[in-house]
């Protein structure tokens, strides 16, 4: 599977978030621990990962589950 990354993403979240890298976010979303539809037909994906000391990084991508919007640490997360 080939993953893609929308303008935002590259823009804005690796821009405000300079720690997140891509393959994370491509792991994250090839072997979430959860993962569950969101509005405006976009999916969530959470998984630890261990560079981030285990926290839970969500990944949002598109409707192709594909294309990758958005990525951040999940304070909120509970497996």
């Amino acid at each position: 599977m080939r993953f893609r990354f929308t303008d935002y993403f590259e823009t804005q979240v690796l821009r405000k978030r300079p720690y997140l890298k891509k393959e994370w976010c491509i792991a994250v979303v090839e072997k979430p621990l959860r993962s569950e539809p969101q509005e405006h037909n976009r999916f969530r994906f959470w998984a630890a990962v261990p560079e981030l000391g285990g926290r839970y990084l969500r990944v949002i991508t598109l409707e192709d589950k594909v294309t990758i919007h958005n990525a951040f640490p999940d304070r909120g997360f509970r497996p």
